[in-house]
C-alpha cells in the first residue's frame, strides 16, 4: 500500500533522467526526440520512454482592452493548424514568440503595433501555461493590456512574414458571447476573455483613474 507521504510528494527535474536528445528536424520550428525515464508515484523508476517533441520556445499573448468604452480588440488571420478544418481564419488576441533579448511585456507591446496598429499603456499578467505539454515545449504568457480601441482598424501584419491580419473592435460582452458560442477556438484568447469577464469591473476602476 502506498504511504500517504509518497502520494503528496512533489516531483522535481531531479526525478527525471534524460538518456538522449536528438534533433530530428530544424526549420522555423524544431522537432526533438527524447529518450528518458522518471520516478513513479508508487516508487521506483519507469521504463525508458521515447517521445517526439515540437520545440516552439516561449511566447506571449495579450488581449487589448479599452476600459473607457468597455471594448476589446480582436485580430483575424489564417492559421496553418486550422488550414484543413472548418475555420482556417481564426479569431485571436495579439501574440508573438519571445526572442532571447526581449521580455514578454516587450513582445506583446511590439505585436500590438504590428498586428493591430495600437499602443499599449498598461499591462496586467493573467497567467502562464503550456498549450499542449504532451508534445510541445511552448510556454505562453497571457496578458490584458490597456489600449485606445478607437485607434484600432484596418489590415496589418508584416509582409516578409506573410501576415495578413484584419482587426475587429467589439464590445467585451460580444466577445465573451463568442467564447460561449464557440466562435473562439484559440486557447489563449478564451482564457484572456474569461479572465476579463471576471475582472473587468476592477480594471475599469483602476485604469480609468
Amino acid at each position: 500500500m502506498q504511504h500517504p507521504d509518497q502520494q503528496q510528494r512533489e516531483f522535481t527535474p531531479e526525478d527525471v533522467e534524460v538518456l538522449s536528445k536528438e534533433t530530428l528536424f530544424k526549420g522555423f520550428f524544431s522537432m526533438v526526440k527524447y529518450r528518458f525515464r522518471h520516478k513513479l508515484f508508487e516508487g521506483g523508476w519507469s521504463q525508458t520512454i521515447e517521445r517526439e517533441m515540437f520545440e516552439r520556445g516561449h511566447a506571449a499573448a495579450m488581449l487589448p482592452y479599452d476600459p473607457e468604452t468597455d471594448q476589446v480588440v480582436i485580430i483575424e488571420q489564417i492559421r496553418v493548424g486550422a488550414l484543413e478544418h472548418e475555420h482556417p481564419w481564426q479569431l485571436e488576441i495579439v501574440a508573438g514568440i519571445i526572442d532571447r533579448d526581449e521580455s514578454a511585456e516587450q513582445v506583446v507591446r511590439r505585436e500590438a503595433v504590428e498586428e493591430a496598429g495600437i499602443e499599449v499603456s498598461l499591462l496586467e499578467k493573467v497567467t502562464s501555461y503550456y498549450p499542449s505539454s504532451g508534445g510541445c515545449s511552448e510556454m505562453l504568457d497571457v496578458y490584458v493590456g490597456k489600449v485606445d480601441a478607437s485607434t484600432a482598424q484596418g489590415v496589418h501584419g508584416l509582409d516578409y512574414e506573410g501576415e495578413d491580419i484584419r482587426v475587429h473592435v467589439v464590445s467585451r460582452e460580444q466577445a465573451y458571447q463568442w467564447v460561449v458560442n464557440g466562435k473562439f477556438e484559440n486557447g489563449a484568447s478564451i482564457i484572456a476573455l474569461q479572465w476579463l469577464q471576471l475582472n473587468y469591473q476592477r480594471l475599469r476602476s483602476e485604469w480609468q483613474k
